[in-house]
């Protein structure tokens, strides 16, 4: 069970980051940074990163997620948000033998009056196929299916004090013994786990900012981020918990704890007593089970009341007294 979604890191400002990775265009010239976008592709179920695209910031998500369809194999459920929805990435995935659950795009719009009806707000539907796109070529487009059968259902999130949700679901698994609705609405609940594997990057490893000032020098910082995260999310599962409830910041702390003693140990069988003493404290360093709890996006400290660089540097003079 995959999941794949998208993010930006701010990289520093320099002449060749501005060349490959230009910064956005609603930031003056000199006074932004250059800005590079990666999408990347987890396992749900361990949190692990499997598969990276990176490029400028003016790239589709798409498109960089196309470039990952050979890491998937027959048998995988890729989950991904509502960008993802067009007719002929459905259709090559469906004949690699991988399955879809994504939100319908907001151009789509579902009427569960036609189709094979399977329950209440869940039928099968076949889609014609589209016009041959510009980027894909003859050969490949003829091959496809004429019809895309594919499911949709409606799915409606009631929580007290929020507003009730509705969505649109489509998916390729279209055995309703198998996989009920309720079974694919909460799979693609499930797709959130995402922003907290870029939230673990991006806050606990810092990776939000990269340092390096070359481009070749990012690809190795960010392939050395990949790493780290992989190394910590296999202590997770070494410890045996519960994967979707660990604590990846907890098991940062207590790996920074336990380094030390395990690489002052004096014997072998020590460093090994050393090691399941760290996996065991892993193990219970879990979120709390917090249904409904909000998470305002909000910060707590102020910063300093400095000016803003809306000029470039040698252009820009300080206003004496701002405070």
């Amino acid at each position: 069970m995959l999941v794949a979604d998208g993010t930006g890191v701010s990289l520093p400002d320099t002449p060749a980051r501005q060349a490959r990775y230009p910064q956005p265009g609603s930031q003056k010239p000199g006074c932004g940074f250059p800005h590079m976008k990666l999408l990347g592709l987890f396992d749900l179920r361990s949190g692990a990163w499997l598969a990276t695209i990176h490029s400028h910031l003016r790239v589709h998500d798409l498109p960089l997620l196309r470039r990952l369809f050979h890491r998937l194999r027959r048998g995988d459920t890729l989950i991904v948000d509502r960008a993802f929805c067009g007719w002929f990435d459905l259709a090559r995935l469906r004949a690699k033998g991988v399955d879809l659950v994504v939100r319908l795009h907001q151009a789509r719009r579902a009427d569960f009056r036609t189709g094979s009806r399977l329950g209440r707000g869940d039928h099968t539907v076949a889609w014609p196929k589209p016009v041959r796109p510009a980027w894909m070529e003859e050969r490949t487009y003829a091959v496809l299916p004429a019809f895309l059968l594919v499911r949709e259902v409606r799915s409606r999130r009631e929580r007290k004090g929020f507003r009730t949700t509705a969505l649109v679901l489509v998916t390729t698994l279209l055995d309703v013994a198998t996989h009920p609705s309720e079974a694919i609405a909460d799979l693609y609940a499930r797709r959130w786990r995402v922003e907290l594997f870029f939230d673990d990057l991006k806050t606990t490893l810092q990776m939000e900012r990269l340092r390096t000032k070359s481009p070749a020098m990012v690809q190795r910082e960010l392939l050395l981020h990949m790493i780290a995260y992989n190394l910590l999310r296999r202590l997770i599962a070494r410890g045996g918990g519960d994967t979707a409830r660990a604590s990846f910041k907890g098991t940062v702390d207590r790996l920074q704890t336990w380094t030390w003693v395990i690489w002052s140990a004096p014997t072998a069988r020590q460093a090994l007593r050393c090691v399941r003493h760290l996996l065991a404290t892993i193990a219970t360093a879990e979120v709390p089970h917090r249904p409904g709890r909000r998470e305002p996006r909000a910060v707590k400290r102020r910063p300093k009341s400095y000016q803003l660089l809306t000029r470039p540097r040698h252009l820009f003079h300080e206003v004496p007294h701002r405070a």
